[in-house]
């Protein structure tokens, strides 16, 4: 029997020493290669405007400068809607909606999973059912909706329907149907546990990794959300939307289109990074045996 290696006092796998150099290896090639991307966007931010439309195009900048972003701040305050504005709504919208929809999906997802009421099956079913419509299938019906609710040209038409998204509450079903023991659930309410308290102390911390996933997948699709079919008011539009308006400008606004996509990509990479260590960590320590 090969004989284990250990690392720090702790038994390891039977692998080489060679196969970690080349998993290593192998690894630190993948990564560089998926970070080219956002090198290459950071490296068009502090282009000078007649290196972005240089043939062939080069990767890195030859004469970096600042003064694209200097010039989205000008445009910024130019504008007759305060760019504040823009990002006040990007960032009330993006927080409301991720941590209303991770409330509601994960009450309904326990709901689901452990207790068996009638019909909670039939419910599961359809919920299954409206992951096969995309959103532009029921674009029709959803603007009805939302003029019959008042809500349009209010925040709401942004932060409503983002609560009701049948993905996050389906992956917080299936993960609570594995990750959480019904004898665990049981023991709690032997103990007097109600069903609201045996939620909240007994389940979510056991699926912190499906909820994290949650706020990392919602916050994304929310805070990189650009013009709203619901929304009309320019004082109510997000950031995004901005860019996009930055960007119709022609070409001598590319400059400042660059720095203001740098701007926009590094609080979901932010959001990532802090989330990214504690889902690992989590998916890690969440085996439990009944």
């Amino acid at each position: 029997m090969a004989r284990l290696r250990t690392r720090k006092h702790k038994v390891v796998l039977s692998r080489s020493a060679g196969g970690d150099v080349g998993i290593t290896f192998m690894l630190t090639i993948l990564g560089l290669f998926m970070i080219l991307p956002m090198i290459y966007v950071i490296s068009q931010s502090i282009k000078p405007l007649d290196e972005l439309w240089m043939y062939p195009p080069r990767f890195f900048a030859m004469n970096p400068t600042f003064s694209n972003f200097r010039d989205l701040f000008t445009l910024m305050n130019d504008s007759w809607v305060p760019f504040s504005r823009y990002i006040f709504n990007t960032i009330f919208t993006t927080f409301c909606g991720t941590f209303g929809h991770l409330f509601i999906a994960s009450m309904c997802a326990y709901a689901l999973s452990k207790i068996r009421f009638p019909g909670h099956r039939a419910i599961f079913k359809t919920i299954q059912t409206s992951l096969m419509f995309h959103s532009t299938v029921t674009a029709v019906t959803s603007f009805i909706l939302m003029s019959a609710l008042h809500m349009i040209d209010t925040y709401f038409a942004i932060i409503v329907p983002a609560w009701g998204y049948t993905l996050g509450l389906y992956l917080m079903k299936q993960f609570m149907d594995t990750a959480v023991p019904d004898t665990v659930l049981e023991s709690a309410r032997l103990d007097g546990a109600g069903e609201l308290r045996t939620y909240w102390v007994i389940a979510m911390p056991m699926v912190k990794p499906a909820w994290l996933t949650l706020i990392i997948e919602c916050f994304r699709t929310l805070w990189n959300a650009g013009a709203s079919t619901y929304i009309y008011s320019e004082q109510l539009k997000s950031f995004n939307y901005a860019i996009g308006q930055i960007t119709a400008g022609g070409i001598k606004r590319q400059g400042a289109s660059a720095a203001a996509t740098v701007l926009m990509m590094l609080v979901p990479i932010t959001v990532f990074v802090i989330t990214q260590s504690n889902i690992i960590e989590t998916m890690g320590a969440s085996g439990m045996k009944d």
